[in-house]
């Protein structure tokens, strides 16, 4: 996607075939600064801090964190202890157990020394694989999009709104939740998106806005609970978001806030959509009250950042010391609050039979 007129995906390989270049999200929206990770340590780093987020750029990044550690040591120790390290660093995510398990795949049978060149050949796949998925769901999306227009009677713009950050930062490139909107808007069709702080990281005011922004896409920032007022005053016309690991049977775990959107949606029939790859889907899980729910740091609640007056960025704390802070980073959305799911491979109910229908394939236990 672009920034700044020039197109940037949010990982690559940089010009010496090994070293991995990555935009620092902690930077923006004030600082577009992008690093290079040279080191399996380097690439957990960048996932545990947030440099690198959201679900399949997390899978991507830990992908090449293990070609990082075959360079240096390919031996079958290396190689597990490496999957394991990275497995680590996030536990909601389906994406991440996903990539590893592909990498594992790959790399499991080869010799030694061929391990470095199969490690980055499987990863450069891996986030291929991720493009072409995320510009599908822009396809398939696009027509939930254009419905809405349709039922506007194709006068005024259609309103949609989004929670965190589900676009091309949380992705190789394009993004979940708002590649049908960057395909509306390369067809003409108007729209103006809604966008959630989300706190208490502000992934929504500091990511999703800043890359809208570059794309000239009409928006516009909420602080994270006047969506069901705008439902209720007829200002939605859908919700899109994003999600971190969708079961088999349709829940959707995603950013904390997701499930209080869709109830005021149900609320107001408002239609709540769930974009997502298949490669978030956990085929294992039946439930989504056994997601694990990761529990961030009470410093991201206490603590928020901002650019000062004289423009350099500072950080301020918020709380009376001393408060205790709980940080749930993650919420499930049960299928029967989701109207439905938007796929690499099309649209389908939030639901068992759904996912079949587009993923009849057979999958091995585990």
């Amino acid at each position: 996607m672009k920034v700044g007129g020039d197109a940037y995906r949010s990982i690559w390989v940089e010009d010496d075939a090994r070293t991995v270049g990555i935009i620092d999200q902690t930077r923006l929206p004030f600082e577009f600064v992008t690093t290079r990770l040279e080191s399996l340590d380097a690439a957990v780093e960048a996932i545990v801090r947030m440099r690198v987020r959201g679900a399949p750029l997390i899978g991507v990044t830990a992908a090449y964190g293990v070609c990082l550690r075959m360079r240096t040591d390919p031996s079958d120790a290396a190689l597990r202890a490496a999957c394991k390290t990275l497995l680590a660093t996030r536990p909601t995510g389906r994406n991440l157990r996903w990539a590893l398990d592909a990498m594992g795949a790959a790399l499991d049978a080869a010799a030694p020394a061929e391990r470095e060149r199969r490690a980055y050949a499987r990863a450069a796949e891996l986030a291929e694989d991720d493009v072409r998925s995320c510009r599908a769901i822009g396809e398939h999306g696009l027509r939930v999009i254009e419905e809405a227009f349709e039922r506007r009677g194709s006068r005024g713009a259609v309103n949609v709104l989004t929670h965190c950050n589900a676009g091309w930062l949380a992705t190789v490139d394009w993004g979940t939740a708002l590649a049908p909107v960057y395909r509306a808007h390369e067809r003409g069709i108007p729209l103006h998106v809604w966008v959630d702080e989300t706190r208490p990281r502000n992934q929504g005011a500091s990511l999703t806005a800043w890359e809208l922004g570059q794309h000239g896409v009409p928006h516009t920032v909420i602080v994270d609970n006047a969506g069901g007022h705008l439902m209720q005053r007829g200002l939605v016309d859908l919700c899109i978001t994003g999600s971190d690991r969708t079961t088999a049977t349709g829940d959707v775990c995603n950013k904390i806030g997701t499930y209080l959107k869709a109830l005021a949606a149900r609320d107001n029939d408002i239609p709540f959509y769930v974009a997502l790859p298949s490669s978030t889907i956990d085929w294992d899980l039946a439930d989504g009250a056994a997601i694990p729910i990761e529990e961030r740091a009470a410093r991201e609640v206490g603590v928020v950042a901002g650019r000062a007056a004289d423009g350099s960025v500072v950080e301020v704390a918020i709380l009376p010391p001393g408060s205790p802070v709980a940080n749930y980073g993650f919420d499930v959305t049960p299928a029967r609050l989701v109207t439905a799911l938007i796929t690499e491979r099309g649209i389908c109910d939030a639901s068992a039979e759904g996912l079949v229908g587009l993923y009849p394939e057979p999958r091995a236990p585990g």
